[in-house]
């Protein structure tokens, strides 16, 4: 039985379920550590699509901004509350070992790339594709019960899909001229009262990131602080995570920043230009809206703008969906260690499926 506070939560979900029926493009989302669910219900079918990032709406862009980035035109707004619900019973489902030799291989790959000097680092994951279990909108409440430090969406447009996530990392918040973004990288299991303990790979992998973001944004900042390495938690997994807070020249547009920073190092790499070529040549698939980026665009009262990177998804095709790992390799990776990098990371979202 649901939980009587979760009553208008339940009436958004039945409001979800129409829009499902009649093909209307929507998005219900909540942020990290908030207990307000949003939805955005756009009135009509069309694909609308957005470059210069100076409209309002919810955003939703590829891995490759050329494919042009889908805005969900806010006909309507709605927000509930929502109350964590008690956690349901459900078995631990372990990643198929499919695919490992395919992996490794373009790990190695990306490995010999960087000792020839073409890359500093790069990030590589793979598609794992399951069979469904649960609803969209049972996975979307799934994930609000178990990740309540990250950014939990559900997304519908009949041209583009259903997705649905869970994210922990921040692209970019803009307002009022004042910038907030984080420099995230580097993982390791989570276990039961230990901390994690960083090698040189991983510190170094999250330092390289942090340079990387601050020389990117530095020509459009009056002021840019860069907060030391903590260790986070995310679900079952540790990061390395700086804060990285400024603000903006009078001068600077929204479309300059988010290209300045998208993609991250920590999900495409460095050398930006040249991490992208490698990836969408190497890897055996199209990302499409993995690792892309999703969120408010100039929302509210503020004209607030807070994106978020598509990470910790499921994209939904009938019976089946697709779940993507991956993670950034450095000239120190080890092809086996990345391999149960992805494996581990897998687990996130299969659990919620």
């Amino acid at each position: 039985m649901p939980y009587p506070e979760n009553k208008d939560f339940h009436a958004l979900l039945k409001k979800v379920d129409t829009c499902f029926t009649n093909g209307l493009p929507f998005s219900i989302y909540r942020k990290p550590l908030e207990n307000e669910v949003k939805g955005i219900f756009q009135s009509d079918d069309t694909l609308n699509t957005v470059a210069d990032f100076e409209g309002t709406g919810f955003v939703f862009a590829p891995f490759n901004l050329d494919d042009n980035a889908v805005v969900i035109k806010p006909g309507d707004i709605c927000s509930t509350l929502y109350s964590m619900e008690e956690k349901r019973e459900q078995p631990e489902k372990f990643p198929p070992d499919q695919d490992k030799a395919v992996h490794l291989k373009l790990v190695e790959k990306g490995i010999a790339a960087i000792e020839k000097g073409t890359l500093k680092k790069v990030v590589l994951s793979r598609k794992i594709e399951v069979k469904l279990s649960r609803s969209p909108a049972e996975t979307f409440q799934n994930l609000l019960d178990s990740y309540r430090n990250t950014f939990c969406y559900l997304f519908f447009h009949p041209k583009v899909g259903v997705w649905c996530g869970a994210t922990p990392e921040t692209l970019v918040r803009i307002q009022n001229q004042k910038l907030s973004t984080m420099s995230l990288a580097a993982t390791l299991p989570y276990k039961h009262g230990l901390k994690p303990k960083w090698g040189s790979k991983e510190i170094e992998e999250q330092e390289m990131v942090s340079s990387y973001i601050n020389e990117r944004l530095s020509g459009s900042m009056e002021e840019l602080h860069m907060g030391n390495a903590q260790s986070v938690k995310a679900g079952n997994l540790w990061h390395l995570k700086s804060e990285i807070k400024g603000k903006l020249f009078s001068t600077a547009k929204i479309r300059d920043i988010i290209a300045a920073l998208h993609p991250t190092p920590a999900v495409c790499g460095i050398p930006m230009e040249e991490s992208k070529d490698f990836i969408q040549s190497n890897e055996n698939y199209q990302r499409t809206y993995y690792t892309g980026f999703l969120g408010e665009l100039n929302m509210g009262d503020s004209n607030e703008t807070h994106l978020f990177v598509n990470l910790r998804c499921v994209e939904f095709a009938g019976e089946k969906a697709a779940i993507f790992v991956g993670g950034g390799i450095t000239a120190a990776s080890n092809p086996e260690s990345e391999w149960t990098e992805t494996q581990n990371k897998s687990m996130t979202m299969l659990d919620m499926i």
